[in-house]
């Protein structure tokens, strides 16, 4: 275990503090039920189908763990370990196959510029270039499980919320994005007299990462879901809103010229995914009974976190995993439908 976490826990057990530590395996516990509950309602187990191209370690790992999730869970999962310059060839090959239902790429492949698309589950960031984006774009939508095709993305941005007219089936969004936010209602932060759509009204959030795997999307939730988000990163911090009374269908954003220390103060909600050791948020600028959630490998928050914040998340790794298997099931169970 992580030394902060482990440091939070000793606090939290303590009882010296007023902070609720929440860890991602009580919160996944529900998501991975849900799994079994649609497995049920299958004709078959689905099976997931993990590309890798790269000699990297963390990759390796993750598919590791994906794979003894999905044994643990009733679901088949099969590691196709192919040459990069043959994996174009081995996903399209996948896309035909009737018995594969979700496919996953493993990056880096080509990749040089780095995202943070799987920071929660790597220690290191996974890399992107142009070739690696193809890749991505190559998976058949209907196996895309980390629903990172266009059509899913372009769903997300512009919020539209199902696949189809009768609403019956859910777009598929990122994991890691999506995770959070299955952190935040399950710890309360979503308000549920309020419609759907628009339980976030009121909240101020700020998440301090803006990669376009993971920060950006994440903003754009939140705010599609009627938060008031600053979107930080090393350039600036954007601002992202459904406008006054939440009147617009789906989020806009806005440069901004403020700083952390004129954000941070006024957030009820923190979320962090730094890629880097050296960095520790500045815990001094929170509000007092914030909610602090990290989605780094890295700890972001010091020890001290707790006296400050209501709530800490250190890690949401498993629910991230939770939410990979629950977008296979759903997957599977629309192609059911849709071939009935």
């Amino acid at each position: 275990m992580a030394t902060a976490t482990a440091a939070a826990l000793a606090v939290a057990k303590a009882g010296t503090t007023q902070c609720k530590v929440v860890l991602a395996a009580t919160v996944a516990k529900t998501l991975f039920d849900e799994v079994q509950t649609t497995l049920k309602t299958l004709q078959r187990k689905p099976k997931l189908v993990g590309f890798l191209a790269n000699d990297d370690p963390a990759s390796r790992t993750y598919a590791e763990w994906t794979e003894k999730t999905c044994q643990q869970y009733g679901l088949e999962f099969e590691l196709r370990e192919v040459d990069k310059d043959e994996l174009e060839q081995a996903v399209i090959a996948a896309n035909e196959e009737d018995a594969v239902d979700g496919g996953i790429i493993y990056f880096p492949v080509f990749g040089t510029k780095q995202v943070n698309g799987l920071l929660a589950l790597k220690p290191k960031a996974a890399q992107f270039n142009t070739v690696d984006q193809y890749l991505q774009q190559i998976l058949d939508v209907s196996k895309d499980v980390e629903g990172l095709s266009h059509k899913y993305i372009f769903n997300m941005y512009q919020n539209i919320r199902f696949l189809d007219e009768a609403k019956t089936q859910k777009s598929i969004l990122p994991c890691t994005p999506l995770a959070v936010i299955k952190i935040l209602e399950y710890i309360g932060a979503y308000n549920k007299i309020i419609p759907y759509g628009n339980r976030l009204f009121g909240r101020t959030i700020a998440v301090i990462n803006r990669s376009e795997v993971v920060g950006r999307p994440l903003a754009a939730l939140l705010a599609n879901d009627g938060a008031s988000v600053y979107s930080v990163d090393i350039n600036n911090i954007q601002h992202f809103t459904r406008g006054e009374g939440v009147k617009m269908h789906r989020h806009h954003a806005v440069d901004t010229d403020l700083k952390v220390e004129d954000v941070i103060p006024k957030c009820d909600v923190v979320i962090t995914g730094v890629p880097s050791k050296g960095y520790k948020f500045p815990v001094e600028l929170l509000k007092d009974g914030a909610i602090c959630i990290n989605f780094s490998s890295e700890e972001n928050f010091g020890p001290e976190i707790m006296n400050k914040a209501s709530i800490y998340v250190p890690a949401i790794g498993r629910v991230t995993i939770a939410i990979l298997l629950r977008n296979l099931v759903r997957l599977c169970q629309y192609r059911q439908i849709n071939s009935a």
